[in-house]
């Protein structure tokens, strides 16, 4: 593995942007950024990448497939799709669970867990099946239960240590207990899938949730009689709201609403995706249940509910600053820095800095895609042309 140094790029650093920046790779980690030549180690590739934007690896909190492949399935399925997404840049990624019987989910969860001590995953997110029936979006209704705290826990010791995030409909039977239990065993608990009123949702909160399930979606909408859950978790400043921003989910007039209450650092873009994602239209699973994708749109065969995404994070990125025009720093904050701090991993990832893993992403001027480098080594070779 070579060491690198990479100049000439617009940077983006914690402090800012930098014009004419450069970052030196070492081995696996960042060893210095700024502008000028710096100190490189002796034989390291110089690349020249002015034109181009450098900005830190993405993390992705909520993921459920790509490339055509499942993280419900075999652990050559999970590696596709972690590759999959590697190759759009995600360089972290925690990989998501759909609702299914107690026991496959127990037997996935030791699978995962086996990919998070390898490094190849950051852990195991929850999402089912305890959550509401009346908001179950692309969940099979038949394996829904109550967030009985005893299961909780199962899930949780299945794991081994690797679950990061559960998501709930706290107002269930059990949901206030449940939560009580993730924060104690440092566990995310994440509202989403639910049918709270705002009053219950702020209980959630009060009892430990600090992340919103893909924000808007899966939940009852903002009224003005009834402000819901969207209100809750908008304006509580312990909760850091999920948004998949692919231009199907939400409407940007919901996305600006959302940076502009929460604020850029409590949002996290996520991509929700299935196995399409990177892969193509046509029909696949979704944990139990046929799906169809259509001109990038995923949607449930039986009864047409969205069903995850198609989204990578290269394109959230792309669209936030072209379409939704959101600042640039902003959109690495809701990329990388924001769900890195969640997961507790900000001392490695997130940011562009010295000692941290050397995980960039190269963009263009147009903000596609041309490089990605995963703890030192390029996951896709620089494209210059």
């Amino acid at each position: 593995m070579a060491d690198k140094v990479l100049t000439g790029a617009r940077v983006v650093l914690p402090t800012g942007i930098v014009d004419g920046g450069r970052v030196i790779v070492d081995g696996t980690r960042i060893a210095d950024t700024g502008t000028g030549p710096g100190t490189a180690p002796a034989g390291a590739e110089t690349l020249d990448v002015s034109g181009h934007w450098l900005v830190p690896g993405f993390v992705d909190l909520h993921n459920h497939g790509g490339g055509g492949a499942s993280f419900s399935g075999s652990a050559d399925d999970v590696m596709t799709a972690v590759r999959a997404h590697r190759a759009h840049g995600t360089t972290t990624l925690v990989a998501s669970t759909v609702t299914d019987d107690m026991g496959v989910l127990t037997q996935q969860a030791g699978l995962l867990a086996e990919l998070a001590e390898q490094g190849e995953i950051a852990g195991i997110h929850f999402e089912g099946p305890f959550i509401s029936p009346c908001r179950k979006g692309a969940h099979s209704e038949a394996l829904l239960r109550h967030p009985d705290p005893a299961e909780v826990r199962k899930l949780i010791d299945a794991a081994r240590g690797h679950a990061k995030m559960m998501t709930l409909a706290t107002e269930l039977p059990g949901g206030l207990d449940s939560v009580r239990l993730l924060a104690e065993h440092g566990v995310i608990a994440a509202v989403g899938h639910t049918d709270a009123t705002y009053e219950q949702t702020v209980e959630a909160i009060d009892a430990g949730a600090t992340v919103a399930t893909h924000l808007f979606n899966a939940m009852p909408t903002l009224g003005h009689r009834a402000p819901g859950p969207i209100t809750a978790l908008l304006e509580d400043e312990r909760v850091t709201v999920e948004l998949i921003n692919d231009g199907v989910h939400l409407h940007p007039a919901a996305l600006e609403l959302a940076f502009h209450h929460a604020g850029a650092a409590r949002v996290a873009f996520i991509t929700d995706a299935m196995d399409a994602a990177g892969s193509g239209d046509g029909r696949y699973l979704l944990g139990p249940l046929e799906v169809e994708v259509a001109d990038g749109v995923a949607r449930l065969v039986e009864g047409g509910s969205i069903a995850g995404s198609t989204l990578t994070l290269d394109r959230a990125f792309q669209r936030a600053v072209t379409v939704d025009r959101l600042p640039v720093e902003d959109v690495v904050a809701a990329l990388s820095a924001n769900p890195a701090r969640l997961l507790g991993l900000d001392d490695r990832i997130g940011s562009l800095e010295p000692g941290k893993d050397a995980d960039l992403v190269l963009l263009d001027e147009e903000f596609t895609l041309k490089g990605v480098l995963r703890r030192g080594a390029w996951v896709v070779a620089p494209d210059l042309a």
